[in-house]
């Protein structure tokens, strides 16, 4: 039993049970059907990710996973689980997990925080996701609300906001990036997760700044707020002056684009058989927009992308590893849900 009143949920994307078809069938289904995600009528998403999506992309999925799956399960799972001890070193508060798509729901880690303290007065949410997007951040964030309403729960619910330009999220990832820049590199890439355009403008509240006002990123606007594009621009940006990377030594790019839509540019696939022609031998990548490494860090640019790479006549591709634990990272976590109000 505890006596604090204060409780701490950290909530990450979530993973399969196992590598086994079913399992990973079962969690793409939750995924994809999320409105949030593919933001089409039902019944449409229904035909689309029941009828096509999911019977194609799950024994490749399945497979996928099977290649960085570890003794201890899904590497999002096992980090997140490594990042809830680190975090409860730091502070009295309990700390647990929920995820966004299969287990533990957010019910499950509400629940757990009231056995350990039936007088629970408030839970702080920390959605582990830098940078708000329809299909990360939001989505996570609504879906923890809605259990928090639907349970009837007494306890207020206090929830981080994204933190993309937040000192000391950026000072760790300068930190965990720093090492690799020692080494020689012919060019660094910040590889964010892709969405399609029309969530940027969905997101919009001013409905027409993003992608629609010359170098929309760069002038001033409410909209920034909710801005995936803008804000994941600003941490490149800040990496680069942080870290003084040399002008022309670094890019941005997003990756895991899903369907024909027109999502947002460059495509880190496509950057990656180009790079060689032009002269870019030996590269780096970040991932900014996760903080634990998962399977598209670790299979779609680690093993997927390093082979394009190799095969359009690169030489060598390193992957940056996510914050993970860092110790600055979490000490970051525990700055914030201490002095949550």
């Amino acid at each position: 039993m505890t006596t604090t009143k204060k409780g701490i949920v950290l909530m990450n994307l979530g993973s399969p049970d196992s590598t086994q078809v079913k399992d990973v069938r079962r969690y793409l289904n939750e995924f994809l059907m999320d409105e949030r995600v593919i933001d089409m009528p039902y019944l449409s998403r229904l035909l689309l990710v029941k009828g096509l999506i999911v019977p194609f992309r799950a024994p490749k999925s399945a497979h996928a996973y099977s290649t960085i799956w570890t003794k201890e399960g899904s590497p999002l799972m096992v980090l997140s689980k490594q990042l809830q001890v680190a975090l409860q070193q730091q502070v009295t508060e309990p700390v647990v997990l929920a995820m966004r798509y299969g287990s533990p729901a957010p019910w499950t880690a509400y629940d757990e925080l009231l056995e350990k303290n039936p007088d629970l007065e408030e839970v702080v949410l920390v959605p582990l996701y830098p940078h708000y997007a329809l299909s990360s951040y939001e989505t996570a964030v609504e879906y923890a609300k809605e259990a928090h309403k639907k349970g009837k729960y007494s306890f207020k619910l206090t929830i981080i906001p994204p933190f993309y330009d937040n000192t000391l999220y950026l000072d760790s990832l300068a930190d965990s990036i720093k090492p690799y820049l020692q080494q020689e590199y012919d060019h660094i890439v910040f590889s964010y997760h892709g969405i399609p355009e029309r969530h940027v403008h969905k997101t919009d509240p001013t409905g027409q700044h993003c992608l629609k006002v010359d170098n929309c990123c760069e002038v001033n606007s409410e909209a920034h707020k909710y801005c995936y594009r803008h804000q994941c621009l600003f941490t490149t940006k800040k990496m680069v002056e942080m870290l003084q990377i040399p002008e022309g030594k670094y890019s941005y790019a997003f990756q895991s684009r899903l369907g024909r839509d027109e999502w947002l540019k460059p495509y880190t696939a496509k950057r990656l058989t180009e790079f060689p022609a032009e002269g870019v031998k030996k590269l780096l990548i970040a991932c900014p927009a996760f903080v634990s490494d998962c399977l598209e860090t670790l299979e779609e640019i680690a093993e997927q992308g390093k082979e394009s790479f190799i095969a359009s006549g690169g030489e060598s591709l390193t992957l940056i590893p996510c914050l993970n634990v860092h110790p600055m990272w979490v000490k970051a976590i525990a700055s914030w849900v201490t002095s949550s109000k």
